[in-house]
């Protein structure tokens, strides 16, 4: 089969979940990768046929998304980024014509599998905002927030054949032809063993977080910090605080080691966190639901603390928890890239059977029961 496979550049997070993806996907099929940004580069790395177009993305500032800067931003990426991809969808029709679109929340991938009246495969995370019922409570105070996330969530890729939603919380579902999922983890975290360890892992995607480092240092406990500098080339240390340059296998020692995580509240981390059972203190980016409603879940399973910013009260809070969540996730346990490719395989052949293009205009009641793959 011929599949055209989109991926977001907008955080790597759906890059190396779709890394997963492609290398079991390409065994059999014929696949196509489109991808902007950071995505583009780690995949074209990784897999031969994979095209850069021109994608969406966000402006940061002192750990919060930028509206203006954001739209400005775009409006000057998209002068020539839109007749790129114009480019580009010609050239996959001609070239390619596909049987199957997969998007990783990719827009390109989708609008092509649409006028052409493919079957669209939804994969991602953030499907779990619109096509699920969330308690008020975990919504509290971010009313606004969550419906203009749902809306944005819904308008993304609507009417797919399918959705598959990786995830390590379960609420109800509450629209068809729609599985949640264990978290789909590279092959690196699968294979890293935790151990116990005495620092803090800080990974922050912002480098604006100009007060963060002053409240480390207060903590007095060592911490190994990602992502705050990144014109290292080599370690550099301030006091208790360790700077490093990324380096992936790095990076996991020190989080398959780590005491407990400091992060932003985007879900590929924080999945990872969970896998290895370190209890995480997850700060949201300002502007981005998505993260709430991960950081508020998080805390809700026992597994970590949501705060909205990291002050000394709330490192002061999550310390004292950091034994009690250790214990909640040490009984944890999921096969997430089984059971989604396995899910995956079964979609493709209702496709290959000419099933799958299911009526849209239909809404059927839920009906579908979120599998849940941990023990604790």
């Amino acid at each position: 089969m011929k599949i055209l496979y989109g991926v977001v550049g907008e955080g790597m997070g759906h890059a190396t979940r779709s890394r997963v993806i492609l290398e079991a996907l390409s065994v059999k099929n014929e696949v196509l990768v489109v991808a902007s940004g950071r995505a583009y580069d780690f995949l074209s790395a990784r897999f031969p046929n994979v095209h850069k177009i021109w994608g969406y993305t966000l402006a940061y500032e002192q750990n919060a998304v930028k509206r203006l800067k954001t739209a400005l931003q775009n409006a000057r990426g998209a002068v020539a980024g839109v007749p790129e991809n114009v480019r580009q969808y010609f050239e996959i029709s001609e070239k390619f014509s596909p049987d199957c679109v997969v998007s990783d929340f990719e827009t390109f991938a989708y609008l092509y599998g649409r006028n052409w009246m493919l079957p669209v495969i939804s994969i991602d995370n953030m499907q779990i905002i619109n096509r699920c019922v969330h308690d008020p409570s975990i919504i509290e105070g971010f009313e606004t927030d969550f419906q203009l996330a749902k809306g944005i969530v819904k308008s993304k890729l609507p009417g797919c054949f399918h959705y598959l939603v990786s995830t390590f919380f379960y609420p109800p579902l509450r629209k068809p032809r729609t599985t949640l999922l264990p978290p789909i983890l590279r092959p690196e975290i699968l294979q890293a063993k935790p151990e116990a360890g005495e620092h803090l892992l800080v990974y922050q995607t912002s480098t604006s977080n100009t007060e963060l480092p002053e409240i480390l240092k207060r903590s007095k406990l060592p911490c190994r910090i990602y992502g705050l500098r990144r014109d290292l080339d080599e370690d550099l240390r301030d006091e208790n605080l360790l700077y490093r340059p990324f380096s992936e296998q790095g990076f996991i020692d020190d989080l398959r080691t780590a005491h407990a995580v400091i992060a932003n509240g985007g879900f590929t981390l924080m999945s990872e966190a969970v896998y290895l059972h370190k209890p995480m203190l997850a700060l949201p980016v300002g502007g981005q639901f998505e993260q709430v409603l991960n950081a508020r879940y998080l805390e809700e399973e026992g597994f970590g603390l949501y705060a909205p910013t990291l002050t000394d009260e709330a490192l002061e809070r999550f310390l004292p928890m950091v034994a009690r969540c250790s214990d909640k996730l040490a009984g944890y346990r999921q096969d997430g890239n089984r059971a989604l490719l396995a899910k995956l395989d079964e979609l493709l052949e209702q496709v290959a059977a000419g099933r799958g293009l299911a009526p849209e205009a239909i809404e059927e009641p839920p009906s579908i029961e979120a599998p849940r793959f941990t023990e604790r």
